[in-house]
């Protein structure tokens, strides 16, 4: 009998671990808890519908607690469209945060606006809240030269509120600054003086506030206002002295060319004369062998080589006359 008594024992106590087993396995697999939540918050929530979203990898606290949420706010939200947007990748927590948010703020907001906001990478949260809370940003100074030629350096801030209408696919804070700091620049280029800028800078902000700057953007412009204007550099006075200061090279470039080209010159002068007293001192070479050949052909006689010989010393006297005249005259003792 104790045999028995013994494996009757075994036996049960294996029944009650397989049990166990069993039933740990249930409760992990089936949210039995979530499903008591959700009907003590009197949202109807069937039990195989979470074991749908186990097997479709879907976390069933990331879509009921949200779902509970939105059904305490008063909001219409159904299950598929919140498990459909977590499949997508969505926040949907993030989402019914955002539908509460426009829904206290009575902004109109629907499911698949929102949703599309989150898909697109924007934080739709953030959004409603700077619908209702506008923001401020702050352009660093914005440098533009007026007629006079004087540098204005301008800062500006921009309150903006999102337009959830135009957040899908609309531009960021990065154009609405860079519109504005455009605007600033140019209505800076058309004042006439820097004086007028500083004294009514209200003029800067209204002349870029009317122009629209927020069409095409996620935001909608509220106000711009000039929150500094300094005084730069006198750029024209700068740019008169650099033109002078190329006007001079270039004046002292066309200086030098006109000397190069007169040296040039005169060197192509020298080269010539060099020439020419070659030439001279070669046909001077060639006198005496023309006298030679003229006496043995007998063209030139014997009274003519003398005659010739007599002006040759006549003319080489009359240099040393000359050479002789006009060093004595320079000579400073003879003064």
């Amino acid at each position: 009998m104790s045999m028995f008594e013994d494996a009757g024992t075994i036996t049960l106590i294996i029944g009650l671990i397989i049990a166990f087993v069993i039933l740990a396995v249930f409760f992990t697999f089936v949210p039995v808890a979530l499903w008591i939540s959700a009907l003590a918050a009197g949202v109807r929530v069937s039990i195989f519908t979470l074991i749908g979203m186990r097997l479709r990898r879907v976390i069933p606290s990331r879509i009921v607690n949200p779902l509970i949420k939105a059904h305490k706010a008063g909001l219409d939200v159904t299950i598929n469209q919140l498990e459909s947007h977590y499949l997508a990748g969505g926040n949907v927590d993030r989402v019914v945060n955002a539908l509460i948010a426009a829904h206290r703020a009575n902004i109109e907001l629907t499911f698949e606006r929102a949703a599309a906001i989150d898909l697109a990478g924007r934080d739709v949260l953030e959004a409603v809240q700077m619908s209702v809370n506008p923001k401020v940003i702050e352009t660093p100074f914005i440098a533009g030269v007026a007629m006079n030629g004087i540098e204005v350096k301008a800062k500006a801030r921009i309150t903006v509120r999102a337009n959830l209408d135009r957040l899908v696919g609309g531009a960021g804070e990065e154009t609405i600054v860079a519109r504005v700091g455009e605007g600033i620049v140019s209505t800076l280029g058309s004042s006439a003086s820097h004086s007028k800028v500083l004294e009514n800078p209200d003029l800067i902000s209204q002349t870029v506030l009317s122009k629209g700057l927020d069409s095409g953007t996620a935001f909608e412009i509220l106000s711009i206002d000039i929150a500094d204007v300094d005084i730069g550099k006198n750029i024209g006075a700068e740019l008169q002295i650099e033109q002078a200061q190329a006007d001079k090279n270039i004046a002292q470039a066309k200086a030098e060319e006109r000397r190069a080209m007169a040296v040039a010159s005169e060197q192509e002068m020298i080269a010539k004369v060099q020439e020419m007293k070659a030439k001279v001192v070669e046909a001077e070479a060639e006198v005496p062998m023309a006298l030679a050949e003229a006496l043995r052909s007998g063209n030139f006689g014997i009274m003519d080589y003398m005659n010739y010989k007599n002006i040759q010393a006549d003319t080489s006297m009359r240099d040393s006359i000359s050479k002789v005249s006009n060093n004595e005259n320079q000579d400073p003792k003879n003064k």
